[in-house]
Order: C-alpha cells, then sequence, then structure tokens
C-alpha cells in the first residue's frame, strides 16, 4: 500500500491534466454547465464496469452496507465538488485570474487544517513542511507574487473554489472509511459510483429540463466529450483510491505534480512556451512532493 497511494495519485494528476486540456477545447463550444457535465457523462457507465470488473476479478465475501452517513458525506461532497468547479469558472470573469487559480489550489493546506480540526486527522512535521511548500510553489507559479490589485471578490472565490475541494475530499475520504467492512480498492469503487452517478443523473435532469441546447451542443462534440469524461473518470479513480489508502492533504500535495504534467501539455500539445520564472515553482512542487512521500 506504501507505493500503491503514490502511483494512483500520479495517474490522477497525469490524466487530470489531459482532462483540463480536453475541457479547455471543449468550452469552445459548450457552456459551462455542459463542460461540467462532460466530467460524469460517460463516467457513471464506466465506474459501473469498473466496479463490475473489480468484484470479477478480485471477489471478496463481505457484503456491503451503506449507512446514512455515508451517503450523507456522498451528497455533500458532490455538492460540494460540484460549487468547487462553479467557482473556478467564476474565476475566468476576474481580473486577477492566475492569482484566484492558485488560490483556488491552496486545497491541500485546507484540507490539512480541516482535517486535524475536525476529522482528528495527524501531520507529522515532515508532512505539514511539505504541504506548505507546495502551497506556496503553486501560488508561485499562478504568479502569486504578482499580488498588486488582488480584488476581495477573487479572494473570496478562489479561498471558496478551494475550501469546496478540500470539503469533497475530505468527505470522499470519510465516506470510503464507512465500508470498512471491504478492501480499500473496493471500498474507493463505491465511492467513485455513488459520487459520480449522483452529479452525472442530478445534471442530466437539470439540463434536460433547463438548457437542452448544451446537450445538442454536447452532442455535436461527442468524441471530445468523451475524453474528458475517460480522462475525468480515470483521474477519479486514482484520486478516491489514493485517499482511502492516505490522508487527503499529502495525497493533494504529491497530486501537485499535476502542474508539471499541465506545463508539460501546454509546451508540447498547445505549443506554448514556458517562463523561466515557473522554473522555480515547478521545483518547489517537486521538493514538496519528495517530502510528503517521505514523511
Amino acid at each position: 500500500m506504501a507505493i500503491s497511494w503514490i502511483l494512483f495519485t500520479l495517474m490522477a494528476a497525469f490524466m487530470q491534466a489531459w482532462r483540463n486540456a480536453f475541457q479547455k477545447q471543449l468550452s469552445s463550444t459548450v457552456d459551462v454547465c455542459g463542460v461540467t457535465l462532460a466530467r460524469f457523462l460517460f463516467g457513471f457507465p464506466l465506474a459501473a464496469l469498473y466496479i463490475i470488473g473489480l468484484y470479477h476479478f478480485k471477489p471478496v465475501d463481505s457484503v456491503v452496507y451503506f449507512t446514512p452517513k455515508y451517503w450523507s458525506y456522498i451528497f455533500i461532497a458532490g455538492i460540494s465538488q460540484i460549487v468547487a468547479t462553479a467557482l473556478m469558472v467564476q474565476l475566468f470573469k476576474q481580473k486577477n485570474y492566475a492569482i484566484g487559480v492558485g488560490l483556488a489550489k491552496s486545497e491541500a493546506i485546507l484540507a490539512a487544517i480541516i482535517g486535524v480540526i475536525f476529522l482528528s486527522d495527524h501531520l507529522s512535521m515532515l508532512a505539514w513542511l511539505g504541504v506548505l511548500i507546495g502551497g506556496y510553489a503553486v501560488f508561485l507559479l499562478s504568479k502569486g507574487n504578482q499580488i498588486t490589485g488582488l480584488s476581495s471578490k477573487t479572494l473570496l472565490i478562489g479561498i471558496g473554489s478551494g475550501l469546496s475541494f478540500a470539503i469533497t475530499s475530505l468527505l470522499v475520504r470519510e465516506a470510503s472509511l464507512e465500508l470498512s467492512m471491504l478492501p480499500t480498492l473496493h471500498r474507493a469503487a463505491w465511492v467513485l459510483i455513488s459520487v459520480i452517478g449522483f452529479q452525472c443523473i442530478g445534471m442530466l435532469l437539470y439540463l434536460s429540463l433547463f438548457s437542452r441546447q448544451t446537450l445538442v451542443a454536447m452532442w455535436q462534440r461527442l468524441g471530445l466529450t468523451f475524453r474528458v469524461s475517460f480522462c475525468s473518470f480515470m483521474a477519479s479513480l486514482g484520486w478516491f483510491s489514493a485517499m482511502s489508502m492516505m490522508s487527503v492533504p499529502v495525497v493533494k500535495t504529491l497530486g501537485q505534480v499535476e502542474i508539471l504534467f499541465s506545463m508539460l501539455i501546454s509546451a508540447y500539445f498547445f505549443k506554448e512556451k514556458l517562463a523561466r520564472a515557473e522554473h522555480w515553482g515547478l521545483g518547489l512542487v517537486v521538493i514538496a512532493a519528495i517530502l510528503v512521500i517521505w514523511a
């Protein structure tokens, strides 16, 4: 398990970087609600296939039992992730967008604080150091050193997004821990299909009632929609599995290597040049990742 959570986290970060790249393409012709739904649309059936395959190749005798607390965690986590995504979209409209996104990436630090205060989590001093360095590195990469002109609105939206993502991650882990009768991978699989199913069905109903033209636009970009869904499913599979094995702040700090993958995709897929100053931030991300693994 010591190596498994690292591999799952790296997979999640890599696939999330690709999901963001495909979402960037899809957002040129599909509105915000459609791009958000694209994350879950094919993810739900993929999650069903995954859990069927998991039980086939790794059968278990234990009967799964879903407590009311489990479903409350699933509901709040699903809503929190949708809220976090909506707030991230709002950051696009702000003057200091890059800084706002840096604040939204404060998820690891906020998850550490909330987890220690409310969920009895424990982090070593080395892990805390890694979390803090990772948070600063992400803020630096978002040009957080250019803080002049940051509005209170951008600040609130950015922190609100990071807080919502942190709540989502923490409750995903708590939901997984509720299924203590199952092995780790099976716990993560049930949480995955529960969260994605809730989000997919909820957003499909909403768009069917209030924005059918969005569904038409998604149908016209079906191939790209599937790529977004597939990458999102693989990313969620990695995150949920890793967070079932290790504390959220540690997983999310290591997961900040997503920035490295995103920059490589920007350079080689979108042909965008990297600024030399960004190398410092990337170096700090690597140091933070080493610290949390070592811890």
